[in-house]
């Protein structure tokens, strides 16, 4: 853990939770394609670009949440370094209580107030600020967050943020951390399109290819989708009940964190599945529950076209 792994000839990463990227810039300096998990991952990082003798320039935050964005304080404190994200993860990792409480739906009770969940606050400029390095470009990957982004390194490698979980991680906890399915399906349709001599996941191994593993999280979902569609077709179901009957199907236990983290991609499924028009919401007895619209059994092929075209 925490070895530095090269990726082509400017870019490597380090094994770790949460890959954590670098990117070598014209200067001679580097970037870092995230910060990890906390402030010793953030020490672990700077450790091994000592060894290297590289001077940190720029951290680019994927996305907000706080194992990609836990480093960002110490880094800064150490290097004085800037940290750029796009506008809407900047605004998370400036005020990053918003992780926590927008998953959980209010305040979070202390279990979500631990570094898992809530990073130290970090002042995060915008990718469009004129010290962005020139040398990389962003690639938009939304739907597992608001504004995720992937970054291409000079070398044309990949770094793919949360895009993609691992084969291990999909079969072991089964409900993968989605905000947006519509925009994540869709993601999941470029980046079948993208070039990339390398790719790097950061919660899955890096690949010359990585089309299977595109398949593999689209089969995921999509089965995800079809049974809580299934279940909302045998009668009408509160969103407490799904949560249950998954955790029990899948040989799950939930806890705080699964509540909050599973409970929110449920709750956005549940979102994609009325928005298509296979199930609708209505309350009965001061209950909101979820049921099957007439004919909508199953996902319609021209929904499924339209949907991987949108996301």
């Amino acid at each position: 853990m925490y070895e530095l792994v090269q990726a082509g000839e400017r870019s490597w990463y380090i094994e770790s939770p949460a890959k954590i990227g670098i990117c070598l810039l014209d200067d001679g300096g580097v970037c870092l394609i995230d910060s990890g998990l906390d402030r010793e991952a953030g020490k672990r990082a700077l450790k091994i670009l000592d060894a290297q003798h590289w001077r940190l320039r720029a951290v680019v935050n994927t996305h907000s949440h706080a194992d990609h964005i836990g480093g960002n304080r110490l880094l800064q404190e150490r290097t004085s370094c800037p940290i750029f994200a796009t506008a809407f993860e900047a605004a998370f990792a400036r005020h990053p209580i918003l992780e926590p409480a927008l998953v959980y739906g209010g305040f979070p009770p202390a279990p979500l107030r631990g570094k898992f969940l809530l990073a130290q606050s970090s002042p995060v400029r915008e990718i469009t600020d004129p010290e962005f390095p020139r040398e990389l470009r962003t690639i938009p990957l939304p739907g597992h967050w608001f504004d995720m982004v992937g970054v291409r390194s000079p070398d044309g490698t990949l770094f793919l943020a949360d895009a993609l979980a691992s084969e291990a991680v999909l079969a072991k906890y089964r409900i993968p951390f989605i905000y947006d399915f519509r925009a994540y399906l869709a993601t999941l349709d470029e980046l079948e399109k993208l070039d990339a001599p390398f790719f790097v996941p950061s919660h899955a191994p890096a690949t010359a290819d990585i089309g299977p593993l595109v398949r593999v999280n689209r089969a995921a979902v999509t089965a995800l989708l079809e049974r809580i569609a299934a279940l909302c077709a045998e009668k009408p179901h509160g969103f407490e009940e799904i949560l249950k009957r998954l955790f029990d199907e899948f040989g799950l236990v939930l806890d705080f964190t699964q509540y909050a983290l599973a409970g929110s991609t449920i709750r956005s499924a549940l979102a994609f599945l009325a928005d298509s028009g296979r199930i609708a919401a209505g309350f009965e007895a001061n209950r909101l529950l979820w049921r099957a619209c007439p004919d909508q059994a199953s996902m319609p092929e021209e929904g499924r076209s339209s949907e991987r075209s949108m996301s």
